[in-house]
């Protein structure tokens, strides 16, 4: 028996013997390594970032944050209530809007305008609005809307943020439904399914996960861009729900405040800034839980 597994384990241990496999094996143990410490210098200053925020913002979290409105130049306490139901209403309604537009516009790129000029086209312009800087999209609604009608408002904060969400939302649910087998359509199709049917019903259904992953990408994106709302929504000191008017927002309030030499100011600026960034995070942690947890249901 045990001439017999000799061979055998003369052939096992052959490879480990090869200097072409010890060369593969070493390269492959230094690019693992490679990764693993990539990630671990990533992940330490994210780290970094958070305790920064956690430290500097966590002394002006409090009721006064929640429900006093930004203090004027020089006086103690205040909040940032004001700030607070802006951006909401800013990223709510940009969110309204840029939803159903980038849904549909993927789905028409992906079902119906798989080689047509329109939807190359349209493709092409996503690319470039993914990788226009947001000031060029504040400036283009500010010469577009703001200088005709002489005065800034939460509705073009509202439509230069959405326009910013739209080519995420467009992109990436375009790609994901791409990654719907054929097979798949192709059923639909021979039980004689409409392709509108198929388009919505059973490629849409199949990747709402990702869609839904694309558009709470889209909102962290614009929760925190600065740049267009300067150009639209400007500020408001006080408490207002009138979308029609300048309307206050933590990203601007977080860059004013953050350059101010008032120590109250900068302090509202790190609680704004570290209730930014837990929002977002808890947004996307809270959708992800969720979405797992319905497909091990429908498992």
């Amino acid at each position: 028996m045990q001439t017999a597994d000799r061979p055998n384990a003369d052939k096992l241990s052959r490879p480990a013997m090869n200097p072409v496999y010890r060369r593969r094996l070493l390269m492959h143990r230094i690019g693992i390594s490679l990764s693993v410490a990539a990630m671990a210098v990533g992940i330490s200053f994210l780290m970094w970032i958070l305790f920064t925020l956690l430290v500097n913002g966590a002394g002006a979290l409090g009721p006064a944050l929640f429900t006093q409105t930004t203090p004027p130049p020089g006086n103690e306490g205040g909040g940032l209530i004001n700030a607070i139901v802006g951006s909401l209403l800013m990223v709510g309604v940009a969110t309204l809007v840029s939803t159903p537009v980038g849904i549909l516009a993927g789905v028409y790129l992906a079902e119906y305008g798989e080689r047509s000029l329109l939807a190359k086209t349209t493709r092409f312009v996503t690319d470039i609005m993914l990788s226009a800087p947001s000031i060029v999209t504040g400036l283009f609604v500010y010469a577009v809307y703001v200088a005709h009608a002489r005065h800034f408002s939460g509705w073009a904060g509202s439509f230069a943020i959405a326009l910013i969400a739209i080519p995420v939302v467009v992109r990436t649910t375009d790609n994901m439904l791409n990654l719907v087998p054929t097979s798949l359509r192709e059923a639909a199709f021979a039980l004689g399914a409409p392709r509108w049917k198929v388009a919505t019903m059973i490629r849409l259904r199949a990747v709402k996960a990702g869609v839904m992953t694309g558009m709470l990408l889209a909102v962290a994106r614009i929760s925190g861009e600065t740049a267009p709302l300067l150009f639209t929504a400007l500020n408001n000191q006080f408490y207002s729900n009138d979308m029609n008017a300048p309307m206050a927002n933590l990203p601007v309030v977080i860059y004013q405040f953050a350059m101010s030499p008032y120590e109250n100011w900068r302090s509202l600026a790190w609680g704004g800034a570290l209730l930014l960034t837990c929002s977002v995070l808890a947004l996307n942690i809270v959708s992800r839980t969720l979405f797992n947890q319905k497909n091990q249901g429908h498992s």
